[in-house]
């Protein structure tokens, strides 16, 4: 079945509909690229038609996008010179989108051009705004569901089906940035109201079928083909387009620090675009677009953010064999900030909900998180009063354990004491079906120590949310020992249904998240103890792609949940316990009440109502600063080694069962440089024979904690990379 079809009215309007057989939303192909233009060249070369109009056979959508893995194809498949076989293809597109946006025009005159319209009948994302974008007209249904952008920069990319060429000239550099630097996506009416698309109606295909019937060849120029034509807001040369692009660099190494390459082709490809003709600017923009694909760091973002995220969202390691599990009613134990916003996102899922906590004002308060969430968005106007009070209707708070009775899940988000937890586990244990799924949402306790409180331990399981619940995008399940398929089916199939990120592991002390971010965060700390300047620390960290240093995490996450992290792993461990001293640094604040920025006291000093005025220097006077102060990239050596080393130690263990979990949760669980792809994606940019190298560097120089895993050490050894190695099991996951 072909991806794009065509029918001719007997008005003379041909309706090219784009309708991905086996796909909920369109995405683009190979194949579908051939036949849109083959439809194109005869529709243009057909007497009888007078106009086309490109629609979607999809409900409510245009199109997703380009299928991403067809670029590795291009590239994998090319030989000696991939560079060159993926520049042909981009312009093999770029002359299909021209073919259409001059429709058979005379070259001179610009007359004789028959109208193509589109017609959105709802999202239209990268490709499917790049193709609309070629076309004379467009128009989209009024669909307040609809998002209207470009967002491949979030995955590494920029637009390189003309978007970004089209777009700069049509709005101008500064008010396309949003769109291209930020990946904004849009309601309809936003996107017209900001020039994007032309119409906003509620039958866009009837719309756009009489717009084709009445146009005038004047209708069919693009400002950028009639004469005299000058770019909204200035050019380059142009004393405020030259402003608005050392702005625009200001601003993106602002944001970025430099660590990702994609802004900077971007960039590159408008600036350098806008001094020349639209032809040429294709041409550059299909330069820049090669360039970032054969950026290590593009093609490991696309793998990570895109195929490999895709991929663990749509059940990639859900257990075969297992009926659906979708959660019909869920109890939440404990009503503080994880518990409300764990009720928040599942009631946002249409899921029954009943919040648990000691008394009526504690249930009350946490449900009352989910109801200030909602005012917010009715004062942003995204959400209405129906859908409050039914969002709020979802939620049942009181401190009443007998009406979890009919729940087929139980998430506990206690304190986070074992003999708290248990006494939860027996009590709700009594009340809830047989087969119900009981899960803990520990971030640190062992799932199989939780779960010898329980009477059904293979339907006891992890699941560990991040805060805020509501706007982090990962869950990290945990397999306990005697943890069954259908409590693992359970969490994932309920992590689905809120629409966030699964990753599963299998139980071992701090899992796999915060078994890599803690010693990230301690050697931060052991710099500070060396006397290595705060603000290099921080800053090396965030010249990595990391969100924040590890420093000021510290004040984020309040520095005595670290002492209190620190003491209960070294009771757990006894004398295995690696003595640190970081543990020092860390106890001396809290001693002294720093506890971070809830005391507005910590690493930093802070004004009264919270925000950092600068690092605290009162620290040097215990950690004195070394004269010679360690290299950038010494620093942030230490810093990424530190995380990697335990990625790999988990892959190695068994936590991890999945290299792709391990990449993807890094980025979503704790920011890991998105740039890189994830610690193993990074590993193998970086090569393991160098990794191994460093490794030893390190370890003299700093301790053990830096050994080499064998297992690097051996693919070292071999010339292998990890998705080479573990590809195969990926692709069989």
């Amino acid at each position: 079945m072909a991806d794009f079809t065509m029918t001719k009215g007997d008005d003379g309007v041909a309706i090219i509909t784009w309708d991905v057989p086996g796909k909920s939303m369109n995405v683009m192909r190979f194949d579908g690229m051939r036949e849109l233009n083959a439809l194109i060249d005869e529709a243009l070369a057909d007497d009888s038609v007078k106009g086309i109009v490109i629609t979607s056979g999809k409900e409510g959508s245009f199109a997703g996008g380009m299928d991403l893995t067809q670029l590795a194809v291009i590239r994998d498949q090319a030989g000696d010179d991939p560079a060159a076989a993926l520049f042909d293809f981009t312009m093999q597109g770029h002359q299909m989108l021209r073919k259409i946006e001059l429709a058979g025009m005379d070259p001179k005159t610009k007359k004789g051009g028959k109208p193509i319209a589109a017609a959105l009948p709802g999202t239209a994302a990268g490709i499917g705004l790049e193709l609309p974008l070629a076309c004379h007209r467009i128009f989209a249904a009024n669909n307040p569901k609809a998002r209207i952008g470009l967002p491949e920069i979030l995955v590494g990319l920029f637009p390189g089906g003309g978007g970004t060429t089209r777009l700069v000239r049509k709005l101008g550099a500064m008010a396309a940035a949003p769109l291209l630097l930020e990946g904004k996506m849009m309601t309809p009416e936003k996107a017209k109201a900001a020039g994007v698309i032309d119409e906003v109606v509620d039958d866009p295909v009837a719309a756009a079928r009489e717009w084709v019937l009445n146009a005038k060849d004047s209708d069919l120029v693009k400002p950028w083909d009639a004469k005299g034509y000058k770019m909204p807001g200035g050019a380059p040369y142009h004393p405020a387009g030259f402003m608005t692009f050392v702005g625009a660099n200001v601003m993106v190494n602002g944001k970025t620090k430099g660590a990702y390459p994609a802004p900077k082709a971007l960039l590159s490809a408008v600036y350098e675009g806008a001094l020349v003709d639209f032809d040429t600017a294709l041409r550059i923009e299909a330069r820049w677009f090669t360039n970032l694909l054969m950026n290590p760091s593009s093609s490991a973002m696309v793998r990570s953010l895109f195929v490999n995220k895709e991929a663990l969202e749509k059940g990639a390691v859900r257990p075969a064999g297992i009926p659906d599990q979708r959660v019909k009613k869920l109890g939440v134990l404990g009503a503080g900030m994880m518990g409300a916003g764990i009720a928040l996102v599942s009631a946002q899922a249409g899921i029954e909900v009943v919040l648990i906590d000691r008394d009526q004002q504690s249930a009350d308060r946490g449900k009352a998180y989910t109801e200030a969430y909602l005012d917010k968005g009715m004062k942003r106007g995204k959400v209405t009063a129906e859908k409050k009070e039914a969002m709020l209707n979802l939620i049942t708070a009181t401190p009443d354990l007998e009406r979890l009775e009919g729940c087929d899940l139980i998430i506990e988000a206690v304190f986070e004491d074992p003999a708290v937890k248990a006494d939860m586990t027996r009590k709700v244990e009594a009340i809830i079906p047989e087969d119900c799924i009981f899960a803990s949402n520990t971030s640190t306790l062992p799932i199989t120590e939780l779960a010898k409180a329980s009477k059904r331990p293979d339907q006891f399981i992890g699941i560990h949310f991040f805060s805020p619940v509501e706007k982090m995008a990962l869950v990290e399940i945990i397999k306990g020992r005697e943890t069954g398929d259908r409590a693992v089916a359970k969490a994932l199939d309920y992590v689905r249904q809120i629409r966030k990120t699964p990753i599963v592991v299998n139980d071992a002390r701090f899992f796999y998240a915060n078994r890599c971010i803690i010693p990230y965060i301690n050697e931060g700390l052991r710099m500070v103890t060396e006397g290595v300047k705060m603000p290099l620390i921080d800053h090396a960290a965030e010249q990595l792609g990391f969100p924040v240093g590890p420093i000021q995490l510290n004040d984020e996450t309040s520095i005595d949940l670290g002492a209190k992290i620190a003491r209960a792993t070294k009771a757990a461990m006894g004398d295995a316990y690696p003595e640190s001293p970081a543990d020092d640094l860390i106890f001396w604040m809290e001693e002294i009440g720093r506890l971070g920025r809830k005391a507005k006291a910590g690493f930093f000093e802070y004004d009264e109502k919270g925000k950092r005025l600068g690092y605290w220097h009162g620290i040097e006077e215990k950690y004195p600063l070394a004269a010679e102060q360690p290299s950038l990239r010494e620093v942030q050596d230490r810093l990424m080694f530190a995380q990697v080393l335990e990625a790999v130690r988990a892959l190695e263990e068994g936590v991890l069962m999945d290299i792709r979990e391990g990449d993807v949760g890094a980025i979503l669980g704790w920011g890991f440089a998105p740039w890189s792809g994830g610690p193993f994606s990074w590993l193998d940019i970086v090569g393991a024979a160098y990794a191994a190298e460093r490794c030893d560097q390190l370890e003299a120089k700093y301790g053990e904690r830096f050994k080499c895993p064998a297992l690097l050490r051996e693919m070292a050894e071999k010339g292998q990379t990890f998705y080479g190695r573990f590809g195969e099991q990926a692709k069989a996951a």
